[in-house]
């Protein structure tokens, strides 16, 4: 196996895979891949691969249950067509009706399925976060998780749900741990793997006797050591993902540990309201809202750059449920935006089920065909030397947002957004004017470039400078722009 995927020693803000500079992007997600029975995860590991993604993220325990709010998708299988890391045994059953688990009985269906997915993103040249653990929100999806004392045959302990994210419950946190050396005993051999210990850890849930937030973190850390250590021997290295836990009450996602206190090697924020950072809140758009939110979002990712971890956007869900041209625009502005700003996006598109693994046609049309032609002109610059450069735009149509990734002095790329809301009128009409740029002298070709079509327009030749200027041919929703330095 060559060297895992690792965070770049050039930039710190984006990854080292198979020897090239690395962003991570994707707009399929699907995190119920393994567990869900009857989801063809080859044909969705190929056309993912075909558009262009460089990431998909796998939960290896944890399901939920669909709600008006939060539609369908693989981490919602039919128990039936659930597949846990363990066998199913019995005697008596489980809350779902099936066969209580016997978590000392590792089931080899899962296990295939795992190391099958993931050695088929690696030769499609694909990152697998694997996800080890997660929040499980409330009672009712607490009730489906097979470490639940009444859904397996170990003698666990009873307890509340918000108690499975701290060190309270001894057998309980054996088995999490077994859990977490299970996965990266299987998983370790492949370099195209990250470790993310719990997806949207949480304390300070309301009632009496809670763990905190920082009670979580500090369970998240023993996690993280368990899979270091698991990983230590050969061939080891690899990266370990994850948030500081936020604050249920009232809602409050901090990140400053996350990027300088706590061990993890890569942030993974979900974009939410009430972010922050700095001691300054970033409001990036409420759960499946169809909110834009994209100055915000931009701001965040760029107050971060300093720091020197990778930051994925991890699982935007913003307008995700919204499986139309509206919802779809919303994720490619944030994916754009995003990278532009030298992070990492990921988006869960719904449009993939299980019968359905490459999408629909409107939104292999739309949305991952779009998510390729960024992936494909974000790759094209030196990301090795790139970073964003806030003050290069001195001009833009109004209503505009712009974002731009630079190799300063060699090759700049910007990002223009309607940064409207969508019930704001006149967002997404025709937009035309200039691009006013503070380049250094010299002479650049300069193309346009469509994220709906991801065709460049013929170049033309500017000269650099304070005033440098750069028509802009007619765009609905967004444009970007290439220039390089020639002389």
């Amino acid at each position: 196996m060559s060297r895992p995927i690792s965070i770049h020693p050039d930039n710190p803000k984006v990854f080292l895979f198979r020897g090239k500079p690395r962003m991570l992007l994707t707009a399929t997600e699907h995190y119920g891949a393994v567990m869900n029975r009857p989801f063809d995860f080859a044909r969705y590991v190929a056309q993912a691969a075909e558009e262009g993604m460089t990431l998909t993220r796998l939960f290896t325990l944890f399901r939920e249950l669909q709600s008006a709010h939060n539609p369908y998708s693989t981490c919602k299988p039919e128990s039936t067509d659930y597949i846990a890391p363990f066998e199913r045994t019995g005697p008596g059953n489980a809350l779902d009706g099936l066969p209580r688990y016997d978590l000392d009985r590792p089931n080899p269906e899962f296990f295939d399925r795992l190391e099958r997915f993931v050695s088929l993103a690696s030769d499609a040249g694909i990152v697998v976060e694997v996800v080890l653990l997660s929040n499980t929100y409330g009672p009712e999806v607490w009730a489906l998780n097979p470490l639940h004392h009444l859904n397996n045959v170990n003698d666990l302990e009873e307890i509340r749900w918000p108690e499975s994210m701290c060190r309270r419950h001894a057998r309980l946190l054996k088995r999490q741990a077994t859990h977490v050396r299970s996965i990266v005993e299987a998983t370790k051999r492949f370099d195209n793997v990250i470790y993310e210990v719990c997806n949207e850890p949480g304390g300070g849930f309301p009632g009496e006797g809670h763990p905190g937030p920082s009670e979580v973190n500090e369970w998240l850390e023993e996690l993280a050591a368990v899979a270091r250590k698991a990983d230590s021997r050969p061939p080891g290295n690899h990266l370990i993902a994850g948030q500081e836990a936020f604050d249920y009450e009232p809602f409050t996602q901090l990140s400053d540990k996350a990027f300088d206190a706590m061990s993890m090697d890569v942030v993974t924020i979900h974009p939410l309201p009430s972010t922050v950072y700095d001691g300054n809140a970033y409001d990036m758009g409420a759960f499946m809202s169809k909110q834009l939110c994209l100055r915000a979002l931009r701001d965040y990712c760029l107050a971060t750059h300093h720091e020197r971890k990778p930051l994925n956007m991890d699982e935007d869900n913003v307008a995700s449920r919204f499986r139309d041209p509206d919802g779809w625009t919303i994720h490619r502005k944030r994916a754009w935006t995003t990278l532009m700003c030298g992070c990492h996006y990921d988006y869960i598109d719904f449009s993939v089920w299980p019968h359905l693994e490459t999408g629909t046609t409107e939104s292999r049309r739309h949305v991952r065909a779009w998510f390729g032609h960024l992936s494909r002109f974000a790759h094209s610059i030196d990301l090795a030397s790139a970073c964003p450069v806030p003050g290069a735009v001195t001009h833009r149509p109004p209503h505009t947002l712009e974002s731009v990734l630079a190799v300063p002095g060699e090759d700049y790329r910007v990002y223009l957004a309607d940064e409207r809301e969508l019930d704001v009128p006149g967002a997404g009409e025709p937009m035309h004017g200039e691009l006013g740029l503070s380049l250094p002298a010299g002479e650049y070709r300069a193309a346009l470039f469509s994220p709906e079509t991801g065709l460049f327009s013929p170049e033309v030749t500017v000269s650099g400078g304070s005033e440098t200027r750069l028509k802009l041919a007619g765009f609905r929703h967004d444009i970007a722009a290439r220039l390089l330095r020639t002389g």
